[in-house]
């Protein structure tokens, strides 16, 4: 009987993983390294193309994570990095995973049923064109990872749970967060306070600044304090700079009072009041600008400030509410102006206060004397 040919008409939709990888790897790695690394085999066995940006998008990483992912790997001689001559990142290459063992495992025999392919197989060469040429030599510099988590043990979290100051940092923790924290939250404020060095302050700020954006999930707020501490933050007021700085609001704000770079802590205080306090959306707050510029060269936060704040006043809430406001305000000025009595032209017999006089009680008055 002749050998079978088995075939099929979808292309493998699998992945396969090492278990050297599982037993010897994947234990010491963390979330965003293992995704990471998965999720290049599943690109290189399908032949597709993929960056940076792309995988930092896929797994709502930052793309500084993803750099750092890929270095660990490159440090564990898991795969190599390609640069071209200008540094930037151009490609991949994955090392076959039994090599990098103590002993190379056998060649398996190819089963009778399956007889040996007749076509070569696909080289494994570093993929072509994986990291495209948009990727700049600086957001491919990569770092040392200074920042990296430590598996910290039982005991040294029970060690930083006695501490005199730790209670009340959990306790304000789990009252932004809005349940008790779990053993491996607390270890990340652990790791705030161990290796990135944050005061309780700043670790007070940080979750506070989180779960204002709508984000409870200590994975993101590990990823806001790594990026934090590569800025150089270190108090509470650093943060609140920072993060103006990349508020698109903010600078739309600065825009449109016509000031150029970034705010000072005055202006800070005044835009974060608009959008915090007064709870203006930034049409409404651009609108104010837009006739704080009209209006005035000189103090213009402080005349923008006496507009919404008059707007506070009047419950604005909408753009269409000052569209009101305004028509009532040209109808009031018509009313009055309607009403005014014409005044006659000063001369030298009506240009001082005139009296009035009542004529009868002044006969009155001649008469008896």
């Amino acid at each position: 009987m002749s050998r079978l040919t088995i075939y099929r008409d979808n292309r493998q939709d699998s992945t396969v993983i090492s278990n050297l990888f599982i037993d010897e790897y994947m234990k010491d790695a963390n979330d965003a390294q293992i995704k990471v690394y998965i999720y290049l085999l599943r690109m290189m066995d399908a032949r597709q193309a993929t960056s940076v940006s792309d995988i930092a998008d896929k797994f709502n990483h930052t793309e500084k994570d993803v750099l750092r992912s890929l270095t660990y790997w490159e440090k564990r001689q898991l795969l190599d990095l390609d640069y071209d001559n200008a540094k930037n990142l151009t490609g991949i290459h994955i090392r076959d995973l039994s090599a990098c063992g103590d002993a190379k495992s056998p060649d398996h025999p190819v089963s009778s049923f399956v007889p040996m392919p007749t076509a070569e197989p696909a080289p494994s060469a570093p993929l072509p064109s994986m990291f495209p040429d948009k990727i700049s030599a600086q957001s491919v510099t990569l770092e040392p990872t200074i920042y990296e988590k430590p598996s910290y043990s039982a005991d040294q979290l029970r060690e930083f749970k006695n501490r005199q100051d730790t209670a009340q940092l959990l306790f304000i923790a789990e009252s932004y967060i809005g349940k008790p924290l779990t053993p491996s939250e607390i270890k990340t404020i652990l790791y705030f306070t161990d290796v990135l060095h944050f005061s309780d302050d700043l670790i007070d700020h940080l979750i506070q600044y989180c779960v204002d954006k709508g984000k409870k999930d200590f994975k993101y707020i590990e990823k806001v304090a790594i990026s934090w501490a590569e800025q150089g933050i270190t108090t509470p007021k650093d943060a609140q700079k920072a993060s103006a700085r990349y508020d698109k609001n903010i600078y739309a704000i600065m825009n449109g009072l016509g000031k150029n770079g970034s705010p000072t802590a005055k202006e800070l205080e005044y835009m974060t009041r608009w959008t915090k306090d007064y709870a203006f959306s930034i049409d409404i707050i651009l609108e104010a600008c837009d006739r704080t510029v009209l209006a005035t060269d000189r103090h213009r936060f402080e005349y923008a400030e006496s507009i919404l704040s008059n707007w506070k006043l009047q419950n604005v809430q909408h753009k269409s509410d000052i569209f009101k406001i305004d028509r009532s305000y040209q109808q009031r000025r018509k009313n009055t102006a309607s009403g005014t009595i014409q005044r006659q032209p000063a001369n030298r017999f009506n240009q001082f206060t005139q009296n009035h006089y009542d004529f009868d009680v002044l006969e009155q008055e001649l008469l008896s004397n």
